[in-house]
Formats: structure tokens, sequence, C-alpha cells
């Protein structure tokens, strides 16, 4: 039997492993983290599951922290990030939003803060880190940055289960569901989701007053060649004119450089 190629001669995107599956197929023991390597790794990720908000916030710092420190990523990223995607949907994960310690704790639901990281990760991978590590370290800076390659190149399994709740009924999970999913789209398997994640975008600023989301999409439209001048409110445009006074305080300060390494 043959299987054609689809309309556009595109790969298909990895599909995203089961949870066991990864954590059952991944040498943990022989990938890097910040400090040793990740044999503890899946006893603290399986903990995210736990239906026990306490033990789920708690799990969250043993999980994330050691493969995320200074905005690197290492071996062991990649596999916690596919994990961490693989349990968006776990009940015990959405169940949280809706629990009693969601309501009163001043802890943010597991599902939003699982959200937040793979954001944060995703950004620490995006084309503009990328650019910056070219002109700090040359055109062959992924080529020697493997980890950081090994994540850009997952984008399309986490991008899988992130998508499905970009229509949530939570404000707080969709909305960081979307700042999620602006860097995980500038992989070339999926710059067609663009023109939907901007409708998005521009739907969470008519509601939202969230500093760091307002920030992210206006970022995202703009590089996306909109217009934001009409979306723009009064915060928008201080927050705009602060930012723009630190970096030329910085600049001047560095002597006109003002970019950071990507790690």
């Amino acid at each position: 039997m043959t299987h054609s190629r689809s309309k556009t001669d595109q790969p298909r995107p990895a599909a995203l492993p089961t949870f066991q599956a990864l954590l059952d197929t991944t040498d943990w023991a022989s990938l890097a983290m910040v400090c040793g390597t990740g044999e503890c790794l899946p006893a603290a990720l399986t903990l995210l599951t736990s239906p026990d908000p306490l033990i789920r916030q708690s799990a969250l710092q043993d999980a994330l922290g050691p493969v995320t420190h200074q905005n690197s990523i290492y071996e062991a990223t990649v596999p916690v990030a596919l994990c961490v995607a693989a349990i968006l949907n776990h009940p015990a994960v959405t169940a949280g939003d809706d629990s009693q310690d969601a309501k009163t704790s001043s802890h943010r639901p597991t599902l939003v803060r699982l959200l937040e990281w793979l954001g944060d990760t995703a950004y620490d991978a995006d084309d503009e880190c990328v650019a910056i590590g070219e002109r700090l370290y040359g055109e062959g800076f992924l080529d020697e940055y493997e980890e950081m390659r090994a994540f850009r190149d997952a984008r399309p399994a986490i991008f899988s289960a992130v998508h499905a709740l970009l229509g949530h009924d939570n404000a707080d999970v969709r909305h960081t569901a979307l700042v999620a999913a602006i860097p995980l789209i500038e992989h070339p398997l999926l710059t067609q989701h663009q023109a939907a994640l901007a409708g998005r975008a521009r739907r969470l600023l008519a509601t939202s007053t969230d500093r760091y989301h307002r920030d992210r999409v206006l970022d995202a439209l703009k590089a996306w060649g909109h217009d934001t001048s009409g979306l723009e409110n009064a915060s928008d445009i201080a927050a705009r004119e602060h930012y723009a006074a630190l970096r030329a305080a910085r600049a001047s300060r560095e002597g006109g450089y003002s970019e950071d390494p990507p790690f």
C-alpha cells in the first residue's frame, strides 16, 4: 500500500506521544539538566497529575525548575516539555482550574502554570533568540546548541496540545495558551495558524488587562504586519514608552549594545 503526500507536499508534524510512553521510553539518567542528570524527573512529572493541588504545586518546581534556568535549554528540557504537553488534558490538571484551591490559593492553577512554562521556554528558543545567537556566535549557533534545536523541532507536537486549549472556557487558560502558541507557530509547519491566532489576539486585547499577555500579543501582531494603533489602550502606550526608555538607557550604559545572549 502506498500513501500519498499532502497537497502542500509538506511532512506531517510528529505526533505527541502519551505521557506514559514518554516516561517509559526516555533515558532520563542520561539527560543533563542544570545540575546533574534527570533520573529524578519521572517522579516529579508524575506528581503533576496528582489529584491533590498542593502536591501538584510543589511538583512544579521539582519538575520544571531543573530543566530551565536563566533562560537556558538543557538535554532534559525537550522530554519534559513533551511530558507537560501530554498532561495538559489530564483530568487532575484540568479539574484543578475549578477547584477550591484555585479560588483561594495565591498559586495559579496547575494548567495555567504549565502553559506559562511552555510559553516561556518556547520564547527562549524563538527566532529572535536564534538571530541574537547567530549575531553573537556565528551562523552555526544552532548546530552547536543542539538542545535549542531539539526544542524547536518539537514545537509541532507541543503545539498540538496547546492548540486544544485556545478556546477554553476559562479566560486565563485560553489567554495563556494563546501566548504560548505564538512562539510555537514560528515552526514552518505551523505558520498557517497565524491568521487564527491574530483573531484571538485581537479578542484578548478587547478584554484582558494582563500586562504580560497584552505585550506578547501586541508584539506578535506587529511582527505579523498588523496595524495595532487602534488596539492599544493608554496602558499599552505607557508601557511601550517605558520599555523604549529602558532600552535607550541600557544601550547608553553599554555603549550602544542592548541585547542579551539567548541563554
